[in-house]
């Protein structure tokens, strides 16, 4: 049997960039809930966790209440700024021919994200990247980064093993979870973490262009 290399991709930081849209959602998110929205810079460092445990690390001051509201706010005002073609989650460049060339050299595609199965299909959609991903795993059916489970249900899906498994990920929560998942980690520079503390966090390399990870992965 041959060897299948999987390769696991995180979504937001990584293939595309949809810092405007999350930062957006946030400032709506956190006036409804009745608490003081966090800077811009502060939201970008939570982008990779699932929803309710990027807010609790936000406010970790506010009530259960008013992290309940603030959920339930944000998700109302990205799911209103996709409907209105407001939302811009542009692919980073040179991230569709890379895909492409994975693909057909081989690689096993799959994607391990803190957005939801609805946010991830509308991206993956709308770039027409769907049918790539043999695998696609969500917060909304495992625990929040850098718990391993997607990465895990992603390795069962295809029956990959970990030795032949990289995740790519712009942030520590996505090289943790490599690490928790006994996998190696590639970082991108394109995101949301500085190279340094993916590095710190266990990445074997960074990466400052499609091209760059693409040598990295061969590697």
């Amino acid at each position: 049997m041959s060897v299948i290399r999987l390769a696991v991709f995180d979504c937001d930081g990584t293939l595309s960039d949809g810092q405007a849209g999350v930062c957006h959602a946030m400032e709506v998110a956190f006036a409804e809930a009745g608490l003081v929205a966090p800077p811009r810079a502060l939201v970008r460092r939570i982008v990779g966790l699932s929803l309710p445990q990027a807010v609790r690390q936000l406010a970790p001051d506010a009530s259960t209440g008013q992290h309940d509201a603030a959920v339930t706010a944000y998700k109302a005002a990205f799911r209103q700024s996709r409907e209105d073609g407001s939302l811009r989650e542009p692919l980073f460049d040179g991230i569709v021919d890379l895909l492409h060339r994975l693909h057909a050299n081989g690689w096993a595609l799959a994607v391990a994200t803190g957005k939801s199965d609805r946010g991830l299909a509308a991206t993956l959609g709308a770039n027409g990247l769907g049918d790539l991903f043999a695998a696609t795993h969500t917060a909304d059916r495992h625990p929040s980064k850098p718990h391993p489970a997607m990465l895990q249900a992603a390795m069962a899906d295809v029956l990959a093993d970990a030795a032949n498994t990289v995740m790519i990920g712009d942030t520590v929560y996505d090289m943790e979870m490599a690490a928790a998942a006994g996998v190696q980690a590639i970082g991108v520079s394109w995101g949301y973490h500085e190279p340094a503390e993916l590095l710190a966090a266990g990445a074997r390399g960074v990466a400052d262009d499609a091209y760059e990870l693409e040598a990295l992965l061969d590697g």
